[in-house]
C-alpha cells in the first residue's frame, strides 16, 4: 500500500466551500468544528468534533465516527492515517477470521454460551478503548478485541434465522440483516453526538454499557434447531472447496464486500468534495443507512417470490450500475440523496442473502461449515477495503476526487454479479440432474432384464445392460455437461425460479 506522508494526502479533513459556514445553524456550529483544537490523548474530554463526515455504515463502519475524530484531533501522535484505516479493517477481519473456532465451539457448547462470551468480550473492548493512550492500545482494544467479540456474536447468530424458515427464509434473514442498517444508524449518530458532549472516553463507556444490555437480552432469547435439522458444525469442510459453484459463491462475496466497503467509506465525504456542507454530508450517510434498514426486508421478500439466487444476482448488478449511472454524475444534494437511499437498499445484498443463497448451493446441513469457510475467505477483502478507499481518492481532480473509487466500486459489483450469475446457471443444471435421476429411478422400477438378455434403451438414448447401471449412467451423462460453456450459458439465460 505504501506510506502516506500527511493526513491530508490519505484522509483529508475537508472543509465546505466558501459560503457554507453562513448556511449553518448557529446553534449547532460547534458540531462542525470550525476551529478544531487538538487536545491531549489522555482525557479526550474537551475535543471539538471534526469537519470530516463519518461514513455511518453499520456494525464495522460505525468505526468511521471514531476514525474521523482521531484524524482531525491527532488523538494518537505519530500514528499514520493508513494505520487508522487498518484498525477498522482489523476489527472486521478478526470477526471473520475466528469463524472456524466459533463454529467448532458452538458444536461443543451450543449457541447461548458462545453468544454470551462474545457480549462480554465486546463490552471489554469498549471499556478498554476508553482508556487507550497509545497506538497499540487502540489496535488491541478497538481492533482485535472488538473484532473477536463481534465475531462471536455475528458467527454465533447468523445461521440461526434460516433454520426457522423455508418459503420465507430470505425475507426473515433480510429483516434480521436490516438491524445492521437501523442499528448502525443509531450507533453512529449516537457516537457522533456523545463524543463532543461527553468526551471520547465516556462515549466508549456508554456504548459499551448500552450494547451489553441490549445484546444480553437479545442473544439469550435466541433458540436454534440444530438437532431438528441435523446441522453439522464443522470448522472446515474442505471438500466444499472442490466444488466450482461454492468457489464462485466466494467470489461473489469477496467482490461484493470490496464494493460495499468502498461505497460506505466514500459517500459522506464525497458530498464535501462536490461542494456540499458537512451537515449535508452527514445526512447523505444517514440516508444510506436508512436505505439499508428499510430496503433489506423488501429484498428478502422479493427474493422469496422470484428466487433467491435470481434476485441476489439482479440486485448485485443493479448496485454496480447505480454506481456508474447515478453516483458518478451526482453533483447536487437532490441526486446524491436519491442515490444514497436507492443504493442503500441493494448495496448490502450479500449480507441480506448470504445465508439463504449459501443454503441453496450446499444445503442446510452443510450451511454452518460453508459459512465458516466463507467468513474466513472474506478476511482479505475486508482487511484491504478500507485502505483501498483511502488510497483511491485523488484530491487533484477537484469535483472528481472520488472518480477512481466510484469506478472501482461499480466494477467489483459487476464482477460479483457475474460470479453469482454463473452459480445460477449451475443451479438450474443441478435441478435438471435431480429431475433426470428421479426419472431414472422410476424407469429402474419398470425395467426388467434377464441375465444375458438384450440391451434395453431408456430416455436420452442411454444404453444399459442391467438396471443397476441406469442411475449412474444418467448422472455421468449430465454431470459431464453441467459446466460446459454452451450448456452453462443456456441455463444462465433461461427463465427459472432459483
Amino acid at each position: 500500500m505504501g506510506d502516506i506522508a500527511t493526513l491530508q494526502d490519505a484522509h483529508p479533513v475537508r472543509r465546505p466551500p466558501a459560503g457554507a459556514h453562513e448556511k449553518r445553524d448557529p446553534d449547532n456550529a460547534e458540531l462542525f468544528g470550525d476551529d478544531p483544537t487538538p487536545s491531549s490523548a489522555e482525557d479526550g474530554l474537551e475535543e471539538k468534533p471534526p469537519d470530516d463526515v463519518p461514513p455511518d455504515g453499520g456494525y464495522g463502519w460505525s468505526y468511521g465516527v471514531f476514525l474521523s475524530h482521531y484524524l482531525s484531533n491527532e488523538i494518537f501522535p505519530n500514528m499514520s492515517p493508513l494505520a487508522y484505516a487498518f484498525t477498522g479493517g482489523l476489527s472486521m477481519s478478526c470477526a471473520l477470521l475466528i469463524s472456524p473456532l466459533v463454529t467448532y465451539l458452538i458444536h461443543l457448547f451450543g449457541h447461548r454460551i458462545i453468544l454470551n462470551v462474545g457480549i462480554c468480550v465486546q463490552t471489554i473492548s469498549f471499556i478498554a478503548a476508553s482508556f487507550a493512550t497509545q497506538q497499540w492500545h487502540l489496535f488491541l482494544s478497538q481492533g482485535v478485541c472488538f473484532g473477536l467479540g463481534m465475531g462471536f456474536i455475528f458467527i454465533g447468530s447468523v445461521g440461526i434465522t434460516p433454520q426457522w424458515f423455508l418459503k420465507k427464509r430470505s425475507v426473515a434473514n433480510s429483516i434480521a440483516a436490516a438491524g445492521s442498517g437501523i442499528g448502525g444508524l443509531a450507533y453512529s449518530l449516537g457516537a457522533g453526538a456523545m463524543i463532543p458532549r461527553l468526551g471520547l472516553g465516556w462515549a466508549f463507556r456508554v456504548l459499551g454499557i448500552t450494547t451489553f444490555c441490549i445484546n444480553l437480552v437479545a442473544c439469550n432469547l435466541l433458540r436454534d434447531r440444530n438437532k431438528a435439522i441435523g446441522s453439522r458444525y464443522r470448522a472446515f469442510h474442505l471438500p466444499l472447496l472442490k466444488r466450482p459453484e461454492f468457489l464462485l459463491l466466494q467470489l461473489w462475496g469477496g467482490f461484493s464486500l470490496l464494493g460495499y466497503v468502498v461505497l460506505l467509506f466514500s459517500l459522506p465525504n464525497f458530498a464535501l468534495s462536490i461542494g456540499l456542507s458537512a451537515h449535508q454530508g452527514s445526512i447523505v450517510g444517514a440516508l444510506l443507512n436508512l436505505g439499508q434498514g428499510l430496503g433489506r426486508p423488501v429484498v428478502g421478500l422479493i427474493s422469496d417470490r422470484f428466487g433467491r439466487i435470481n434476485m441476489a444476482t439482479f440486485f448485485t448488478f443493479v448496485c454496480g450500475l447505480l454506481c456508474f449511472a447515478v453516483w458518478i454524475p451526482s453533483f447536487n444534494m437532490g441526486v446524491l440523496s436519491f442515490f444514497a437511499i436507492i443504493v442503500g437498499t441493494v448495496a448490502g445484498t450479500f449480507w441480506a442473502t448470504a445465508a439463504p443463497v449459501c443454503a441453496e448451493v450446499i444445503g442446510m446441513q452443510e450451511l454452518p461449515a460453508g459459512l465458516s469457510i466463507t467468513w474466513v475467505l472474506l478476511v482479505p477483502p475486508t482487511t484491504v477495503s478500507e485502505p483501498i478507499a483511502v488510497l483511491l481518492k485523488d484530491d487533484s481532480k477537484n469535483n472528481w476526487v472520488y472518480l477512481y473509487a466510484q469506478i472501482f466500486a461499480g466494477l467489483v459489483y459487476v464482477a460479483a454479479g457475474i460470479s453469482l450469475w454463473l452459480v445460477r446457471g449451475w443451479k438450474i443444471g443441478d435441478r435438471e440432474i435431480a429431475a433426470q435421476k428421479r426419472e431414472a429411478t422410476l424407469a429402474l422400477g419398470n425395467t426388467r432384464t434377464v441375465k444375458g438378455g438384450p440391451v434395453e434403451k431408456v430416455p436420452d438414448g442411454i444404453a444399459i445392460n442391467s438396471p443397476h447401471h441406469l442411475v449412474a449412467a444418467v448422472s455421468t451423462e449430465i454431470d459431464t455437461r453441467i459446466w460446459s460453456p454452451f450448456c452453462l450459458l443456456r441455463r444462465m439465460l433461461a427463465r427459472s425460479h432459483v
